[in-house]
């Protein structure tokens, strides 16, 4: 990351995004609709929930999913005006499996 490179910083954060909303708790439809003010839950922190926690195998997957996205997309950028995206979307990839493929990895 010192060398700023722009392509490992950019996916690395949307990865994380990815991740972070993996790790959301999953809201039902009746969360949705709510309840009458006079139902409602009163006092601090009676509306957080704990989040989701992701096993190892889980991000792995996560992030082999965001990896082939971006191969797949590059795949249908055919066009000589889509060059530069294409092979944008390919280093992505790259940056991603060689995390994956890295010592340590599961």
């Amino acid at each position: 990351m010192r060398a700023r490179d722009k392509v490992a910083v950019s996916v690395l954060r949307a990865t994380l995004a990815v991740l972070d909303n993996a790790e959301a708790v999953p809201v039902g439809e009746a969360e949705l609709r709510g309840v009458a003010i006079e139902q409602a839950p009163v006092g601090v922190g009676v509306t957080e929930a704990a989040r989701c926690e992701l096993s190892e195998r889980r991000v792995v997957d996560v992030v082999r999913a965001e990896a082939a996205e971006r191969l797949d997309a590059a795949e249908q950028l055919t066009a000589p005006a889509h060059v530069d995206r294409a092979a944008r979307l390919r280093a992505e990839a790259a940056v991603l499996m060689r995390f994956l493929d890295g010592p340590g990895s599961a």
